[in-house]
Parts: C-alpha cells; sequence; structure tokens
C-alpha cells in the first residue's frame, strides 16, 4: 500500500509553493482543488446533476459551469451550499481515490485546503500542515490574488480556525519566511516520508 500524506494550509499560507517542491523530487501530488474543478467540467455526470439540482441557470451558454453564478448563489443560501456539497464530495473523494491509488512514485501526496474539514485527512498515513498567522496569509492572497481584504478574511473564517488544525496535524511548518527558507524546512521531512514509505 502506498503512504499517504495529507498537505493543507489556509490561503496564502504557501501551501501551492510546498506542493510544488515535492513535485520537482518526483512526488505525485494529488490536488484536491483541480479534482473539484475537473468533476465539473462539461460533459461530466457531477455537471448534470448539478443541473438537476438546481436549474439550467447554472449554466453558461457553452455548457460549461456558471462559477460565478453558482457562488453568489450559495454565499446568499447557506442551504444551496449542503445541497451542492452533497453532490460535489463525493464524486470528489471517488476521484481523490483513484488517483492515489494509481500513483506510482515512492509515497504521493494529496493536497487540500479543506484536508480536515472534509475529513480528506482519513485518506492518509500522515499530515502537513503549511503555517502562517492571519496577517502574513492576507498580505500574500493579496498580492496574489489581487482579492480585497475583506474577501480573503470571509475565506479564512470559513475555513478550520488556525489553532485547530495546528492541534490535528501530525507535522506543522511555520512558513514565515523566503520561499527558500520553505524549501530548506521541506527536505528533512522529505527524507522522514520516504523513510516511512519504505
Amino acid at each position: 500500500m502506498t503512504f499517504i500524506l495529507g498537505l493543507t494550509g489556509g490561503i496564502g499560507s504557501g501551501k501551492s509553493a510546498a506542493s510544488q517542491w515535492f513535485e520537482t523530487q518526483d512526488i505525485t501530488v494529488v490536488d484536491a482543488d483541480i479534482v473539484a474543478r475537473e468533476i465539473v467540467e462539461k460533459g461530466q455526470p457531477t455537471l448534470e446533476q448539478i443541473k438537476q439540482s438546481f436549474g439550467d441557470w447554472v449554466l453558461l451558454e457553452n455548457g460549461e459551469l456558471d462559477r460565478r453564478a453558482l457562488r453568489e448563489h450559495i454565499f446568499k443560501q447557506p442551504q444551496a451550499r449542503h445541497q451542492l456539497e452533497k453532490i460535489t464530495h463525493p464524486a470528489i473523494r471517488q476521484s481523490i481515490i483513484q488517483q492515489l491509488q494509481t500513483a506510482t512514485s515512492s509515497y504521493v501526496i494529496l493536497v487540500s485546503p479543506l484536508l480536515f474539514e472534509t475529513n480528506q485527512h482519513q485518506l492518509t498515513q500522515r499530515t502537513l500542515l503549511i503555517d502562517a498567522s492571519e496577517d502574513l496569509q492576507i498580505l500574500r492572497a493579496s498580492q496574489r490574488d489581487g482579492q480585497s481584504i475583506e474577501q480573503i478574511q470571509k475565506i479564512i473564517a470559513a475555513q478550520m480556525p488556525r489553532a485547530e488544525k495546528l492541534k490535528i496535524a501530525d507535522d506543522v511548518i511555520l512558513n514565515d519566511g523566503h520561499i527558500e527558507h520553505l524549501y530548506r524546512k521541506l527536505e528533512p521531512l522529505h527524507q522522514q516520508y520516504l523513510a516511512k514509505a519504505q
């Protein structure tokens, strides 16, 4: 059985930078965000289920998902979010499991911003949290995405509190410096994971 590492971190924590570094070490990375986009692509059964559940307005003229309209809808109506998650979460989980099982690298990483919130950590043997202070998260995310501070704070508020994640995670890297600094902290953990995977 393949050793699976769960990698997570809030917006602007450096989670993506960490997963990219692991990829340069020839470790397969399964990204829950990418899977979440793939399952709602045109022609996918999940997209059809969303249309049946919410109505034709969720589709653009070209038959693709109107992400903005759906996002606004679930923002205004919390029960609609649960309805959507009931459709998407099982499909995401199924696709993730399939990709994890077919990975051929020494170990495999499941990267997910909601690793703990969606119980995806149950699919892993160990978890790594890339941590950063909220101020730093806001600074990085606003520089990167051009999102307003208010939007970023909403995203942070919707995620599990930092203190909770720190309690649950097996390994934690505080990413409060330069990117090279992050890479130096990842190297010894990578060696540990390789040893565990043997």
